[in-house]
């Protein structure tokens, strides 16, 4: 079974636009949970401006079952993982001031930094995953810095899943088996929705997580949390030949 996370990123944006507590980001985060989530992913950025330190450390206690924090590894970030311990970091390569997570890190470019990042968070009992393109080289170096796992940005599957479902998921199809012969697991996410999530879970062998914040909340806005979250879990049922 392939676990949901859901990023709440933009509960805390659409709290922060009137600066009280509606929607409450805690309430929101356990009602998840209740609704059927496996995780809770936030992305806190430098600027705060939707999820907010505090928010992080207040989140710990309450989530029961996954908690996983995205952001570039950089000290401020650090400190606030290695106080938080979540069980999973996802490490991504954005600028402070990006809007959104927008492509996967250059791994070769980046070794030694993210070889010490990976390493930190292995002897503080944390999971890490880097977030990657499908490009096989850059998936073994990947490997090579001690990662636990992958998270493969999956905006360009999004993209052309419309015109091309085959062709759309292929790359990704074979960047997960890369992953999974070194020893990696899978996680993936950025763009995946109600409408692409189904035919990329059943192609995707042994995909360990998806995270997905936007598109859910978009549909929560229709269908309501709790239905929706049950329409993304029916997503990921096994529906494989």
């Amino acid at each position: 079974m392939t676990n949901l996370s859901v990023n709440i990123n933009k509960i805390a944006t659409l709290r922060n636009a009137r600066g009280e507590n509606a929607p409450d980001l805690l309430k929101v985060a356990e009602d998840c949970e209740a609704f059927g989530a496996d995780g809770i992913t936030v992305h806190p950025r430098p600027d705060e401006r939707h999820i907010k330190r505090d928010d992080v450390f207040r989140l710990r206690p309450l989530v029961k079952t996954e908690f996983n924090i995205e952001g570039y590894p950089s000290e401020e970030f650090m400190d606030l993982v290695l106080k938080v311990k979540p069980e999973q970091v996802t490490l991504v390569p954005d600028a402070p001031d990006a809007v959104t997570s927008s492509a996967g890190w250059d791994v070769g470019a980046n070794m030694e930094f993210l070889t010490g990042v990976v390493e930190r968070l292995r002897d503080a009992g944390i999971r890490s995953s880097i977030f990657v393109g499908t490009d096989a080289e850059n998936i073994r170096l990947a490997a090579k810095t001690g990662a636990d796992r992958i998270e493969l940005y999956t905006k360009p599957y999004a993209d052309l899943y419309p015109k091309n479902p085959e062709e759309a998921v292929a790359p990704f199809v074979e960047a997960a088996r890369v992953a999974l012969s070194l020893g990696l697991g899978v996680n993936a996410g950025h763009d995946l929705s109600l409408e692409n999530l189904a035919y990329f879970h059943r192609h995707i062998p042994r995909l360990s997580e998806v995270s997905i914040g936007h598109a859910l909340i978009c549909d929560a806005l229709y269908l309501g949390l709790h239905e929706t979250i049950k329409r993304y879990k029916e997503q990921l049922l096994d529906s494989r030949d």
